[in-house]
């Protein structure tokens, strides 16, 4: 599914242009990354959570050579979902519920 599927489906379900639907799903996923940018957790309720974690600097192996190279610190942003999502995907409905509302 791409930006442009999910905008569809917005604009069908809440009676509004495509451009619309797209423009608010922009703002939605720019504020996301503004947030996570400046250091801070995003958590939607009954969906999960974002969370930016800083990698330390390390060694790692060149596979084709063997040799040694040194991995530098970085920022990776990684997901969580919660059990209410976990429990939609896997069709557990008294967990799911909180999804459906």
């Amino acid at each position: 599914m791409r930006k442009a599927d999910i905008a569809g489906e917005v604009s069908e379900k809440v009676g509004i242009s495509k451009r619309d639907a797209e423009e608010i799903i922009d703002l939605v996923l720019d504020t996301i990354k503004a947030r996570l940018k400046s250091g801070e957790q995003v958590k939607i309720a009954r969906f999960g959570n974002f969370i930016v974690r800083n990698k330390r600097p390390r060694k790692g192996r060149n596979p084709r050579t063997g040799e040694e190279i040194g991995i530098t610190p970085r920022k990776v942003v990684t997901f969580r979902a919660s059990h209410v999502f976990k429990g939609y995907v896997n069709g557990q409905e008294g967990i799911a519920r909180g999804l459906e509302q």
